[in-house]
Order: structure tokens, then C-alpha cells, then sequence
């Protein structure tokens, strides 16, 4: 079957550099664990860390993940990172302590369910800054605050945006400003004191510590960072984290000499993807079926290690990589039986941690 690979304290050095980094900026931070898909093995190693009591919450985006965190250790303190549907309320006070909110519906409905369950319930409300995803619109924001300030049983935990995980929208100084500004009114406005500024996700992280981000942005939320040491504002290494604490290892199945292009009349009724046929330079190659496919994970988003190694197809269970040309009185360097690795992309770890046909190993 085929592993992914978890590297346990890699991800874990990671946490603590970035905790080190952040806390000397004086920003607070919430480690988003939804890539993990509440793996508890993992989150049992993780949760206990004397680094996880520095942070702000961990949160994810699934109320399964937030209950085996709570199961694990219920002392931490945890955060639904998208807008709560409704008949999930009950659950979202049961196991979250904080909640991302943009609806007042919702809001009203977090209060009614707080109240019955003896709770005060914690909320960052979103507002829209251009990427077009959960968040309310700037004209209404005095009003959607003065009727939030009135339910007794939610407390108002600060203000938040979304930018770059839909269209891309990239945090910039105006932006972020817009955020501060916003504060300041409400602060202003009811004569009180919003303890954080959410100033977003991964993305905004380069932006510490620069005049590009502006002071009073004190929190955000991270995940792709931590576990994968990118930030998704360059895609490139962040300072000194490590970007090897996951690696995926698919089983070659068959390995055979074929052609490079498919003999027959082709149709659309494929289920499959391929790679486009200019790209091969060859007639006749080493072709290795792997032991995963479309069910499992975005194949776009893994990396061969052997820059060799070419995809070439996929369909629902299985996938097809070209291993190069023939090479006269040279053999193939691989045999059914070896293993292919693979760097997975943050999406990629996220697939890979949802399917159950995919092992999973925690070193």
C-alpha cells in the first residue's frame, strides 16, 4: 500500500521556530492542524509539546478534528476556522472555544446554543477585503457589531479577513491597514477593546516584522508554514523551516517496456488524466504503475525525488510514471517491488491524510 511518510519532529522544530519568530514581533498565532485530518497518533505527539501551551489555539476546519483535540488534551484552546453551518452549532460550542464568523444568524444561534450549554462562546467576525470569500461587507459593520455586542452569551474576540486561498488575493500594507482602521472605529464607536487583529493565514507571514505589515496586526493563523516550511506568498522556503518533514511513497506494481503514445481510437469516456503526449521525446519507454490514483490525491501536486521519473497517467486507483528511454546495455535502475518517493504538496498531505487506502507513518 502505498505510505505517506510523517516526520514528526521536523514539523514539530518548525513550530517552535516559528512560535520563536512570531513571539519576538509580538504577534500572536493559532496552528491550523486541518491537514492532518485529526490523524490522532500525530495530534496525541503534538498537542502535549510544551510549544503548544505558547500558542494562541490550534484550530481546524472539520468539528471531528476539533473533538479528538479536545479528547486528547481539553485544555487547549481551539478555533472552527470557517463560518459555522447551522446544524452544527451544537457542536461548534461543544468543542470550539472560538469561532470565525460573518453571519449574524449564526452568531445568534452560537449565543442561544451557549447559554444552554453554560458556556460564552468566542468569535472573530470576517470582513471582506477583496477575496470574495467569507467575510461582511465593510457598510455593514457598525451595525453587524452593535448587534453581536448585544448577545450576552458571545464575546467578541477580534476582527479577521481571508485573503490569498480563493483567487489569490494578496495581503499588502492597504489591506491590513483597512483592518486596523476598522478596529480603531469599533473600538471607538462602543468605547471597547478588541483583543486581536487577524490578519490572515500563512500568506501573510512573510510580511512580519516589515513595514509592510502594519503593527497593531497581533494575530494569525498558520498551517501550510508549519508543516510544510512554504508560504503560499512565494511558494518559497520560509526562513529556516524544514520543507522534507513529508514524503510519499507509492509501490511500483508492473514495470514493462511500452510505447509512449496509446494504440486505438480514443474517446471521452476515460476516467483518467494524462500527460500531455508532446511531452515525451521517445517511442518506447519503462512505464511503472504505482499503487494510487485519482481517489487518493491530486497527482499535480507530487514530486518525483528522481528528477528522472515522468508522469505519465492516472485513473480512479492507479498511476502511470514514464522512468526514461531505453537505454542500450543499460537495465532499468528500478523493479516491481521498489518504492517511487514523492514530495507532496500541502493539498497533496491533505488528500493523503483523508484517505483511508493510504498508511500512514509517524517517525
Amino acid at each position: 500500500m502505498a505510505e505517506l511518510v510523517i516526520k514528526s519532529d521536523k514539523i514539530i522544530k518548525n513550530v517552535e521556530k516559528l512560535n520563536h519568530f512570531l513571539l519576538k514581533h509580538k504577534v500572536q498565532w493559532s496552528l491550523i492542524v486541518k491537514v492532518l485530518s485529526g490523524h490522532r497518533e500525530f495530534l496525541k505527539k503534538l498537542l502535549f509539546h510544551p510549544v503548544v501551551k505558547q500558542l494562541h489555539s490550534v484550530g481546524d476546519s472539520r468539528i471531528s478534528g476539533l473533538r479528538v483535540i479536545k479528547e486528547i488534551n481539553p485544555n487547549i484552546v481551539t478555533m472552527y476556522v470557517k463560518p459555522p453551518a447551522m446544524d452544527t452549532i451544537k457542536s461548534i460550542v461543544s468543542y470550539a472555544d472560538i469561532s470565525m464568523n460573518s453571519s449574524f444568524r449564526t452568531i445568534e444561534a452560537l449565543n442561544n446554543e451557549a447559554a444552554r450549554q453554560g458556556k460564552q462562546h468566542r468569535v472573530i467576525i470576517m470582513i471582506e477585503l477583496g477575496e470574495l470569500r467569507e467575510g461582511i461587507l465593510r457598510e455593514k459593520l457598525v451595525d453587524f457589531y452593535k448587534r453581536v455586542f448585544e448577545l450576552e452569551n458571545i464575546r467578541i474576540e477580534g476582527i479577521g479577513t481571508n485573503l490569498g486561498c480563493m483567487y489569490g488575493v494578496q495581503p499588502t500594507y492597504d489591506k491590513l491597514l483597512q483592518m486596523s482602521l476598522y478596529k480603531q472605529l469599533i473600538e471607538a464607536k462602543f468605547d471597547t477593546e478588541l483583543p486581536l487583529i487577524s490578519g490572515g493565514s500563512s500568506i501573510t507571514l512573510p510580511l512580519v516584522g516589515k513595514s509592510a505589515m502594519p503593527k497593531n496586526i497581533n494575530h494569525l493563523r498558520i498551517g501550510e508554514t508549519a508543516f510544510l516550511g512554504t508560504s503560499p506568498f512565494d511558494n518559497k522556503k520560509f526562513r529556516d523551516l524544514s520543507v522534507d518533514a513529508f514524503e510519499y511513497l507509492g509501490n511500483i506494481i508492473e514495470l514493462e517496456i511500452k510505447e509512449t503514445y496509446p494504440d486505438g481510437i480514443l474517446t471521452d469516456g476515460n476516467i483518467g488524466l494524462t500527460a500531455e503526449s508532446e511531452q515525451m521525446e521517445y517511442d518506447h519507454s519503462y512505464r511503472a504503475i504505482l499503487d494510487f490514483g485519482i481517489l487518493d490525491v491530486d497527482v499535480n501536486e507530487l514530486t518525483p525525488k528522481d528528477t528522472n521519473i515522468r508522469f505519465a497517467g492516472t485513473t480512479s486507483d492507479m498511476s502511470v510514471y514514464d522512468l526514461g528511454p531505453i537505454q542500450k546495455d543499460k537495465n532499468c535502475k528500478y523493479k516491481v517491488g521498489d518504492r517511487v518517493i514523492f514530495t507532496p504538496s500541502y493539498m497533496a498531505v491533505a488528500r493523503l491524510m483523508n484517505s483511508k487506502f493510504i498508511d500512514k507513518k509517524i517517525v
